[in-house]
């Protein structure tokens, strides 16, 4: 949920709370209002009933209704501990032909040494009408005023928040080896301009971190890489001296045998460097099942000499958006970890499955650590020449491209690679 959203619906509960409760207030006081202003209207009206009577004892029989009142004598002990009670009841009414609410006041009074119950009654027709109408004007107000605070707030939120959104914009925009700059938004809220300056400021040691060590790694390719070569020529030169005794051209080779693993550790080193700091831009859809079968083809020396075969079995084409040269170099390593490590005469099998490359090699009769298999080092034949790069080449690369590299043992040492 974005923050918008999220404190716009916790003001937004805070709110319905509060107006809530301020509408129930605020109904019941006047519901109170005007129950007083009836009862004040029945005192009054039962005091002058009583005037009416003391000068007109006759009215002391009256019935009920006639004149909006009622008589009725009780005996004295009864009218002594009587207290004034006011109530809700229903009158019949003429024009309307229909019994309706009305307002009840019981009293007592004496006359002529005489104790009389006196109930006077006034219709509330039109304050049941007013307290209805209230009831749906305050519902309108209630959720206008709320719909109205809420689209406010969130359109007063969308102003406010527009630089941070817009900065995050650009940041999800924002490419090392692209170079695109980030151009924060002015702002006069003190919170934004300290995030755009810390982001700015951020972003100018990322992007010069990044190009020194580009420039670092360039230049250790070429600064190790000349000498490793010029070594490596002048020793095979004097390895054609037909004056060396077999035992100093047995060490000279050795020596060449380890500058050139110490050559191909440099590069894998350096690309794997590279793969990390996304120095590979350039993005195409890759053919794997093209790709995996040019490259069988340039393995087949490799599966001779050891005596092995590669069987692909087809399957569903599958296709990635990725650089094409570590698409190549990902295959290839994991091709040529089944050959070197398989066992000679056994078949390596490339299937193609749903969203799914998958390379399997009979080897050592047991399961490898899959949590060091991938680390940087990492050999299961401590006698190989190897780097032990190849495999966190590998994974480095369909991390960075979004695909999975993982390893099962089913009697076969099986690697998936997962679109």
């Amino acid at each position: 949920m974005k923050l918008l959203n999220y404190t716009t619906l916790i003001f937004s509960a805070i709110l319905l709370l509060l107006l809530s409760l301020w509408a129930v207030i605020f109904y019941f006081e006047m519901l109170d209002e005007i129950y007083d202003s009836l009862d004040d209207g029945l005192d009054n009206q039962k005091v002058l009933v009583i005037q009416k009577l003391q000068q007109d004892p006759g009215l002391l029989q009256a019935p009920f209704g006639e004149n909006g009142f009622e008589v009725e004598e009780i005996p004295k002990e009864q009218a002594l501990g009587f207290i004034d009670a006011y109530r809700d009841t229903l009158m019949f009414m003429q024009n309307e032909r229909d019994y309706e609410p009305a307002r009840l006041l019981e009293s007592v009074f004496s006359q002529d040494g005489k104790y009389y119950r006196l109930m006077v009654v006034s219709s509330m027709v039109e304050e049941d009408d007013l307290v209805k109408e209230l009831f749906f004007a305050l519902l309108w107000l209630y959720f206008g005023l709320i719909l109205s605070i809420i689209l406010l707030n969130g359109l007063l939120h969308r102003k406010i928040w527009k630089p941070f959104y817009k900065l995050l914009s650009q940041l999800g925009d924002f490419s090392l080896e692209k170079d695109v700059q980030v151009r924060t938004v002015p702002t006069r809220i003190v919170e934004f301009q300290l995030l755009n300056a810390q982001i700015e400021k951020l972003l100018r040691r990322t992007v010069d971190t990044y190009k020194g060590q580009k420039q670092f790694i360039e230049n250790t390719s070429h600064e190790l890489q000349t000498p490793l070569a010029i070594s490596i020529n002048k020793l095979e030169l004097l390895v054609e001296n037909n004056d060396l005794s077999d035992r100093q051209i047995e060490d000279l080779g050795s020596v060449i045998e380890n500058l050139e693993r110490l050559t191909r550790f440099n590069r894998s080193l350096l690309l794997l460097s590279k793969i990390e700091n996304l120095q590979f831009p350039e993005m195409e859809k890759v053919n794997f099942n093209e790709l995996t079968g040019e490259l069988a083809t340039e393995f087949e020396d490799l599966a001779l000499h050891r005596e092995m075969q590669l069987q692909i079995k087809q399957g569903p084409l599958l296709q990635h958006q990725m650089n094409r040269d570590l698409a190549t170099i990902l295959v290839s390593n994991l091709l040529k970890n089944a050959l070197i490590h398989g066992e000679k005469g056994s078949v390596v099998e490339v299937e193609f499955l749903p969203d799914r490359l998958q390379i399997s090699n009979l080897g050592v009769a047991q399961a490898l650590d899959p949590a060091s298999l991938s680390s940087r080092f990492r050999k299961t034949d401590v006698n190989s020449k190897s780097s032990g790069l190849g495999l966190s080449i590998s994974r480095a690369i369909a991390e960075r491209f979004g695909l999975q590299l993982s390893y099962t043992y089913t009697g076969k040492h099986v690697f998936r690679l997962d679109f």
